[in-house]
C-alpha cells in the first residue's frame, strides 16, 4: 500500500491487515516455542485462532464492504481486491504452519503422559465409558438442523460454534447442520483411568458426537452410510443500527446485536477431507460467494477454545504463577483517599494486584466524605466487584455517574445488562456522544475535605475488568493533583455535552487535542535535533496505522531524531529504509501476558515527559473515539516507566524485530544477557516495592 508525498518520493506503509497478520504469526510462534510450557503452547494456538475470529469479523469484513461498494468514488476496487488475495494467501500459509504445530504439541504432550486421542482408538473400557457419557450427558443437547433444498442457512448459523455439516445416504439422501454445543459442555472430555493414574486421556467434543452420530439420526432416517465434517462460519462483525426508531438507546442496541446474527458472512472455514459435492452443496446453503474466504483446514474449528485447555498432568506444564505485587504505597495506609494524599500512585497490571483498584470504589461507596462518583465503562467483568461498588455506592446516597460504552464491540449484551441493572438502582448512565466511542478509563471521585470538594482521579490504559487485568499488562495512575483532577472531571462534562467548548492544558483528550499535542511534542524533539541537541522519541503501543502520524515520525527520522518503538499489533510504519526512516528502530514483544499499554516519552533534552494514555495511534482513537492520555509529573513515576521499557527493548527471549520484510525474527541476543522481559519487569517492580516500603519505615 503506498501513498505519495509531495516532498518525497513515494512513501510506502505496511498495510494494516497484513501488518495484522503478521502480529498473529508472532502469536504462533510462541505456540511453536519449545520453551514454553506445554500446556501454554496449545493456549496460544487457541490465542491465535480466537485472534483470526476477530479479524475476519473486522479487519476483513471492511475489506469486503469496500469491495461490495466499489463504484463509490473514494474506493479503490483493484487495490482492495488484490488486498483480499494478499490475506487469503497468508491466511492459508499460517493455517499450514498451525497444523503443523498442532500435530508437533499432540507429540510432545504424549511425552508428558497426555494424549488427545480418536475414539476408535480407546480400549474397550473407554469406548463403553464415553458411550455411557454420549447417551447421558452429550446427546440431549444435540438439535439437528434438517436442510430444506430451497432454503439459505446462513442465517441459522451461530458464529461463534463450530458445526458438523453430516450427511446421510441411503434410499435418499438427506443434510443437517448439527452444532458442537461447547456453550452448555467441556469442549475437553477427560477419561477416567483405566490402569495407571499417571497417564490422562482427552477426547474432543466433536469427536465424540462424530464417533456417536449415527446414534443422533437412526431413530428416524434409514441409511447406509453416514458422514459428518467440522466447518465454522464467520460473519461480519459490524452491524447497522436505524435512527429513526423511536426506541430507547438499550432497545435499539439490542436489535443490532441480533442483526450481527444474520450479517453477511466473511469466511467459511471447513475440513479439507469433505468431499467436493458436500462442500458445493453446504456452500450454496450458506450463500457463500467467491469474495468470501474459504479456508480448508484440519479437523477442528473454533480453535478458541483451547485458550482453556486444562492442564490435567504436573505443575511445570504451564506458566508458573507470578504472585500479584501489593503497592507500598497504598498498604502503609488503610484509606486509599490517605494513600493519594501522599503521593501520586502508579500501578502496572498484572504485576501489581487489581485490588487496590477495586478497593479505591468499594471505600469511595461508603466514605461518609464522598459525594459523588464518576467513571466510564467499556469493557467489565461478567462478575464485575466494580459495579458491584457502584450499585452501593447508589444505595448510600452518593451521586453516581457511569457513562457506559454500547458499542464496545463483541462486549455490548454485557454492558447493555449492566446499564439496565444499573439504571435500576439509580445511578445515572450516559451513553456518550453518538458519533463516538468512548473509550477512556477514568474514574473521578469528589470528597468533601475541610468544607471544600477535593477530587482523586484514577486515569489508566486499560479497562476496569478484573479478569484481563490478569493478563493483559496496564498502567493506572491514581492522582490529587488539582490541574489533572479538573480536567478529568470535564472528561465527564464533554461527553455529556460535546457542543460546549472545553480547553484541556494538561491532559491529550481525543478528538480535542491529542493529534495536536502529539505532533507538537514530536516537533519540540525535532528542533532539538536540529539544533545540534539530542532528538529521542520512545513509544509504547498496540497499534500505529494513523498516516499523518507515521510520516511525522519519518520526518522527525529525516531530521535526525532518534526513535524507538515497541508495537504489538498493526504497524503501518516501514523502518530502516535508508536515508527516510533509518533512525526508527521498531520491535514487537509477544509472551505470557498481553502487551496492552500506550506509553509515550520525549526526551525534553534530558528532561523526559512521559504519557500514558488509552489511545492507539490509529485515525478512529484520535479522531472518532473519546481518549485520554495523561503526563506524568511525579519525577519517581517517571522513572519507573522510563525503567520499565528499557527493560522491554533489552528483552532478548521474546522481541522480535519489525523490519521491511516482516520476517518477525527474534532480536539477536549476541554476548548480551539473556533477559525476558515480563519477568524482568515483575522482579525490578518486586525490589522497587520494597525499597518503598523500607523508605516509609525510616
Amino acid at each position: 500500500m503506498q501513498a505519495v508525498s509531495p516532498e518525497h518520493k513515494t512513501i510506502t506503509y505496511f498495510a494494516k491487515e497484513l501488518s495484522w497478520l503478521s502480529f498473529n504469526e508472532r502469536v504462533l510462534q510462541e505456540a511453536k516455542d519449545s520453551t514454553n510450557p506445554i500446556i501454554e503452547r496449545i493456549r496460544f494456538l487457541g490465542i491465535f485462532s480466537n485472534n483470526l475470529d476477530e479479524f475476519f469479523q473486522v479487519r476483513v469484513a471492511d475489506v469486503k464492504r469496500r469491495i461490495l461498494l466499489n463504484n463509490l468514488p473514494d474506493t479503490n476496487f483493484d487495490e482492495d481486491e488484490a488486498l483480499l488475495a494478499d490475506i487469503q494467501k497468508k491466511v492459508l500459509e499460517l493455517g499450514k504452519k498451525f497444523s503443523a504445530i498442532y500435530d508437533q504439541i499432540l507429540i510432545d504432550l504424549n511425552e508428558h503422559h497426555i494424549h488427545i486421542k480418536q475414539p476408535d482408538a480407546l480400549s474397550d473400557f473407554h469406548k463403553n465409558w464415553l458411550a455411557n457419557y454420549f447417551k447421558d450427558q452429550v446427546l440431549p443437547h444435540l438439535l439437528p438442523m434438517m436442510i430444506n433444498e430451497s432454503k439459505d442457512y446462513s442465517d441459522n448459523i451461530n458464529d461463534t460454534m463450530t458445526h458438523l455439516f453430516v450427511e446421510l445416504n441411503g434410499e435418499k439422501q438427506h443434510h443437517a447442520f448439527l452444532e458442537v454445543p461447547t456453550d452448555r459442555l467441556n469442549r475437553f472430555v477427560q477419561l477416567p483411568p483405566e490402569k495407571t493414574r499417571r497417564h490422562k486421556t482427552i477426547v474432543l467434543l466433536d469427536d465424540v458426537i462424530r464417533f456417536f452420530i449415527a446414534d443422533v439420526f437412526k431413530s428416524f432416517f434409514k441409511f447406509e452410510r453416514i458422514e459428518a465434517y467440522s466447518m465454522k462460519l464467520t460473519r461480519d462483525a459490524e452491524y447497522n443500527l436505524d435512527d429513526e426508531l423511536e426506541e430507547g438507546v438499550l432497545d435499539t442496541m439490542s436489535k443490532g446485536l441480533k442483526q450481527r446474527l444474520y450479517a453477511e458472512p466473511v469466511r467459511l472455514v471447513y475440513e479439507e477431507s469433505m468431499p467436493e459435492e458436500m462442500l458445493k452443496l453446504m456452500k450454496k446453503r450458506l450463500g457463500v460467494t467467491g469474495q468470501d474466504a474459504m479456508i480448508p483446514g484440519g479437523r477442528y474449528r473454533n480453535f478458541r477454545d483451547f485458550i482453556s485447555f486444562p492442564n490435567v498432568g504436573r505443575g511445570y506444564l504451564e506458566n508458573k504463577p507470578l504472585p500479584p505485587l501489593k503497592s507500598a504505597a497504598f498498604s502503609k495506609y488503610s484509606s486509599v483517599f490517605r494513600a493519594i494524599s501522599t503521593q501520586d500512585i502508579l500501578l502496572y497490571y498484572p504485576y501489581h494486584t487489581f485490588n487496590h483498584m477495586l478497593e479505591y470504589i468499594r471505600q469511595a461507596a461508603f466514605d461518609p466524605r464522598v459525594t459523588q462518583i464518576k467513571v466510564n465503562i467499556y469493557r467489565v467483568a461478567k462478575q464485575s466487584r466494580l459495579i458491584g461498588s457502584l450499585i452501593n455506592a447508589a444505595k448510600n446516597g452518593k451521586k453516581v455517574t457511569v457513562m457506559v460504552e454500547l458499542k464496545a464491540r463483541f462486549d455490548e449484551q454485557n454492558n447493555i445488562e449492566w446499564a439496565k441493572l444499573m439504571s435500576e438502582y439509580g445511578i445515572k448512565v450516559m451513553i456518550g456522544i453518538p458519533a463516538l466511542k468512548v473509550h477512556s478509563k477514568l474514574c473521578v471521585v469528589h470528597r468533601r475535605e475541610k468544607g471544600k470538594i477535593v477530587k482523586y482521579a484514577h486515569i489508566g490504559t486499560g479497562n476496569f475488568h478484573e479478569k484481563t487485568a490478569r493478563i493483559y499488562t496496564d498502567f493506572s495512575l491514581f492522582t490529587k493533583h488539582p490541574d489533572i483532577t479538573e480536567e478529568c472531571d470535564s472528561v465527564f462534562r464533554f461527553i455529556e455535552s460535546s457542543y460546549l467548548p472545553f480547553k484541556f492544558e494538561h491532559l491529550m483528550i481525543s478528538p480535542i487535542n491529542a493529534r495536536s499535542r502529539i505532533v507538537e511534542l514530536i516537533d519540540e524533539e525535532i528542533t532539538h535535533a536540529e539544533q545540534g541537541r539530542t532528538g529521542k522519541v520512545t513509544i509504547k503501543i498496540n497499534n500505529l496505522v494513523d498516516k499523518q502520524l507515521v510520516d511525522k515520525l519519518y520526518e522527525a527520522s529525516r531530521k535526525g531524531v532518534k526513535i524507538r518503538l515497541i508495537v504489538r499489533g498493526m504497524c503501518a510504519l516501514v523502518p530502516g529504509l535508508a536515508q527516510f526512516s533509518d533512525n526508527i528502530k521498531i520491535i514487537s514483544i509477544v509472551d505470557r501476558f498481553l502487551e496492552h499499554p500506550r506509553v509515550m516519552i520525549f526526551d525534553n533534552n534530558g528532561d523526559p515527559k512521559v504519557y500514558i494514555s488509552s489511545a492507539d495511534w490509529m485515525t478512529r482513537n484520535l479522531d472518532h473515539r473519546v481518549e485520554v492520555g495523561t503526563p506524568i509529573y511525579a519525577d519517581h513515576l517517571k522513572k519507573l516507566i522510563i525503567d520499565i521499557i528499557e527493560l522491554q527493548f533489552k528483552d532478548r527471549t521474546k522481541a522480535r524485530v519489525i523490519d521491511a520484510e516482516q520476517k518477525n525474527l527474534y532480536v539477536r541476543r549476541g554476548n548480551r544477557k539473556k533477559i525476558r522481559s515480563q519477568i524482568a519487569i515483575y522482579d525490578h517492580l518486586k525490589k522497587w516495592e520494597l525499597h518503598q516500603l523500607n523508605e516509609a519505615k525510616e
